[in-house]
Formats: C-alpha cells, sequence, structure tokens
C-alpha cells in the first residue's frame, strides 16, 4: 500500500500564502502522477492540481497563476504553494498519486491522503 502523509495546512487571512506538503511511502516501484484535490462543505471533491512523474501541470482555472505546484521525485512528495489566497480557497485539500507497488508492478492504482484543512478567513 502506499500512506499519504500531508502537512501544512492551516488559518490565513485573505490575500495570505500558505504551502502544503504530501509525502509518500510504502512499497513503491514507481508514482505516476502526484497532485491535489479539495473538497469544501457541501460541495463534491474537485481538482486543484496534478503534475506528472516528468514535471507537466495542470490546474483548475479557479487557481490558476494563484497556486503552484511542484514535486521531488527522489522524496516522493508533492507540493503546493498557494498564494493570493480567497475565502472560497477554504476547504480539505486531498494529496492524491497514483503508482505502482514492487508486489503488482503491472496495476496502475490509486490513492488519497487524509486530507489537510486550509481556511481562508476574510
Amino acid at each position: 500500500q502506499v500512506q499519504l502523509v500531508e502537512s501544512g495546512g492551516g488559518l490565513v487571512q485573505a490575500g495570505g500564502s500558505l504551502r502544503v506538503s504530501c509525502a509518500a511511502s510504502g512499497s513503491i516501484f514507481s508514482i505516476d502522477a502526484m497532485g491535489w484535490y479539495r473538497q469544501a462543505p457541501g460541495k463534491q471533491r474537485e481538482l486543484v492540481a496534478l503534475i506528472s512523474r516528468g514535471g507537466s501541470t495542470n490546474y483548475a482555472d479557479s487557481v490558476k497563476d494563484r497556486f503552484t505546484i511542484s514535486r521531488d521525485n527522489a522524496k516522493n512528495t508533492v507540493y503546493l504553494e498557494m498564494n493570493s489566497l480567497k475565502p472560497d480557497d477554504t476547504a480539505v485539500y486531498y494529496c492524491y498519486c497514483n503508482a505502482r507497488l514492487y508486489s503488482t508492478i503491472w496495476r496502475l492504482s490509486d490513492y488519497w491522503g487524509q486530507g489537510t484543512q486550509v481556511t481562508v478567513s476574510t
């Protein structure tokens, strides 16, 4: 299995910045995409940003030019730098990856973290 541990969430004022991190561990053969999703109260979980192993990125329109995703392949870690935060960014942020385990190299499976709360106050 793959364990994803997020850190760095918290409370910030509107216009402020926050950085969240997520480290993957386990019997990992390789990780393809890593990224972040978020879920606000009463809403569906939505994509925030994804990054491929090669560094290609994909962002939700609502966060483009404000958020930056990056990863350290050697550390199996993904980061999300969030700037110019808005109250609408308030949500639980979930780390995501799809990975292959040593025991099942042929299978690419999705894994999720427990989530970290990001709250943006007015």
